[in-house]
């Protein structure tokens, strides 16, 4: 793969620590959430983060097939991650997730080939498949 971009961040502390990109656009504490006997409260966590990433990175590939197919009626997009952890059978730990994926103007044969090649050049989506389950929910506007 030839890289167009690289993002570098630092975590320190783990779980229970701070996490900083190399230009300080993010810089923020992450702790444990009480459903993984952490103190939760209103700072993030991994799960949040990789959510995030994950459901701006995928409405951005529907966008992006929307605008070079030029789709004609596709109006708007917006993708909700569902990010789940939890033990796996051999051990460990693994990560699911769900797009909740809500697609305005077309019809549901058009939002579903929309989604589908959406799914095809995400690269959350291109590095998840065969990793992990990754469910998607299409709502049609």
């Amino acid at each position: 793969m030839k890289a167009l971009y690289t993002a570098h961040a630092t975590a320190k502390g783990g779980r229970d620590g701070q996490i900083k990109s190399s230009d300080g656009a993010l810089d923020m504490k992450v702790v444990t959430p009480k459903e993984l006997g952490g103190a939760g409260g209103l700072h993030t966590n991994p799960e949040q983060l990789f959510a995030a990433g994950y459901s701006a990175c995928f409405d951005n590939a529907i966008r992006h097939i929307a605008r070079m197919k030029k789709v004609e009626g596709y109006k708007d997009s917006s993708v909700t991650a569902h990010v789940s952890i939890g033990q796996i059978p051999s051990g460990g730990f693994g990560l699911a997730a769900e797009l909740e994926v809500t697609i305005e103007g077309l019809d549901e044969n058009a939002a579903h080939a929309l989604l589908d090649a959406a799914h095809q050049i995400c690269p959350y989506s291109n590095a998840t498949r065969n990793n992990m389950e990754v469910k998607l929910t299409l709502h049609v506007k």
